[in-house]
């Protein structure tokens, strides 16, 4: 659905803003931001003058690349020895995204372009990608539609008795055959996640995963989502599922029960709702992500249930929602200390959660869109709590 079209005005856009951060080029070298101005994703690095056409240089596949992107100038990555004279000049400001690209190619593209002062275009980068267009929306939309159809299938395999991860396994194998494509990319460093998580008494747990529902995990070294604990009645079971169809993911939880839910567990997943409501309403342009937050987070508080908001009591994430794409952890972050305003356009996954030890996790998770009027949800399913 994106077309050369749409390929050629996101690199107008970015030549606009490298030269107003005064840079001549940027040198892109993560998959997500090549496929984004490129239209494919293979073993290449994105040369991005402010003046001129992108030259996109392969080093595997040159073929798909040549028959997939969306540029004109793809060529074989050459010869170390030949890419100072093909890339920019010496005295060059070049554009490079510190956040996620290595020291040692920061280090070998310094040597091989000597001269070049590489700066950190990172927020450019990041910042472009998080205004969605109306084809990257409608992509989310239909990977929401999909994630949505397995949703609607959990009440027939759901049982007590099941481990979490047979449940997780059932997820997984009904979004494969539609084709889910796995790889859930995540740009913060040390943050990983395996399509998503399935998580019932094993959902109060302890980890290092950014979020607020960690899991269990199936061993001191994968110690994030699905467990072996065996899901029993009148627990919560918490299903937080990434849709990845076409290079675009959405992000949904949806609660379940097989019996009945405590009072405590029961409020909590009320005031998960006005929260969600709350911050929808508040997703305008020229809202402060800060403020946002502050404003759930504060809900939260005045309900009680401050202690138990957004992860495990003392190990809480300050954040409720964050931008998704092309990756999990995009731009904007509905969190404390990212004083920045929402733009039209962006994408965000809201997940107002609370976790409470030794009873599991309870909340809700939408994708929306922002609008002038509050936000657009893509994610199309009740919130109902399912009681089976």
């Amino acid at each position: 659905m994106v077309t050369r079209t749409e390929i050629k005005e996101r690199t107008t856009r970015l030549q606009a803003r490298l030269a107003a951060g005064g840079m001549q080029a940027a040198l892109l070298l993560m998959p997500s931001d090549i496929y984004y101005f490129t239209g494919t994703r293979q073993n290449s690095a994105l040369w991005v003058p402010v003046e001129g056409e992108p030259v996109l240089l392969v080093r595997k596949s040159l073929e798909r690349a040549r028959a997939e992107g969306l540029i004109d100038d793809i060529r074989p990555f050459p010869k170390s020895k030949e890419l100072s004279a093909l890339l920019g000049g010496e005295g060059d400001t070049v554009g490079m995204t510190f956040d996620a690209v290595p020291v040692q190619q920061h280090g070998w593209y310094s040597k091989v372009l000597p001269g070049r002062r590489f700066v950190d275009c990172s927020m450019i980068v990041r910042d472009q990608r998080s205004v969605k267009s109306p084809a990257e929306i409608e992509l989310i939309r239909r990977s929401a539609d999909k994630l949505i159809s397995v949703f609607r299938e959990v009440p027939s395999f759901l049982k007590a008795g099941m481990r979490e991860l047979d449940l997780a396994a059932e997820m997984e194998y009904r979004l494969r055959r539609l084709g889910h494509e796995g790889f859930v990319r995540m740009r913060a460093f040390n943050q990983e996640l395996f399509g998503g998580m399935a998580v019932s008494g094993g959902a109060a747990s302890y980890g290092f995963f950014d979020g607020a529902v960690t899991g269990k995990g199936l061993s001191s070294a994968a110690p994030q989502g699905a467990s072996f604990e065996v899901i029993r009645e009148n627990i919560p079971v918490l299903l937080d599922f990434v849709g990845l169809f076409d290079g675009y993911l959405v992000d949904m939880t949806r609660m379940f029960v097989i019996g009945k839910l405590d009072a405590e567990l029961r409020r909590a997943f009320e005031v998960s709702l006005q929260i969600q409501e709350a911050v929808r309403n508040a997703m305008v342009p020229g809202a402060i992500c800060e403020e946002v937050y502050q404003q759930a987070a504060a809900m939260a508080e005045d309900t009680g249930l401050g202690g138990n908001f957004m992860g495990m009591p003392g190990e809480q994430s300050r954040f409720v929602g964050h931008g998704v794409g092309l990756e999990l952890d995009e731009l904007p972050v509905l969190a404390q200390g990212f004083a920045f305003p929402l733009q039209k356009g962006q994408v965000v996954a809201v997940e107002p959660k609370f976790v409470f030890p030794g009873k599991g996790a309870i909340g809700i998770e939408n994708t929306f869109a922002v609008t002038e009027t509050g936000g657009e949800r893509l994610t199309e399913l009740a919130d109902d709590l399912v009681q089976l």
